[in-house]
């Protein structure tokens, strides 16, 4: 199945996942929404995030390596489809990435 995940996924649900769909799709939020280095015992997890405070047209396309590259590492049962990027209304300049996923069913 199909999902789209957005990185400030805050009181995160999936109504209509399967258990193990929600806990792949918990698993790509927290990999979005983490950035290299701060998380203890596991410093390697997470974004190196080398896109922020780069202008948009330089940021996209690294962010876009690194989410491919992270989802690769740390989550590969969910097949990276795309990524597009979400203006924030409330911050100007500040890109949110909206991230596809497929998840296939239960293994």
């Amino acid at each position: 199945m199909k999902y789209a995940i957005s990185a400030p996924a805050q009181g995160r649900a999936w109504p209509n996942a399967s258990e193990y769909a929600a806990s792949v799709l918990d698993r790509v939020a927290n990999l979005l929404s983490t950035r290299q280095q701060t998380c203890p015992l596991c410093r390697d997890f997470g974004l190196p995030m080398r896109f922020v405070d780069k202008p948009a047209n330089v940021a996209v396309p690294i962010a876009v390596v690194e989410v491919t590259e992270g989802l690769r590492k740390w989550v590969p049962e969910a097949e990276f489809l795309n990524i597009t990027f979400m203006n924030d209304e409330s911050n100007p300049g500040r890109l949110i990435p909206i991230v596809e996923v497929e998840i296939p069913d239960e293994i």
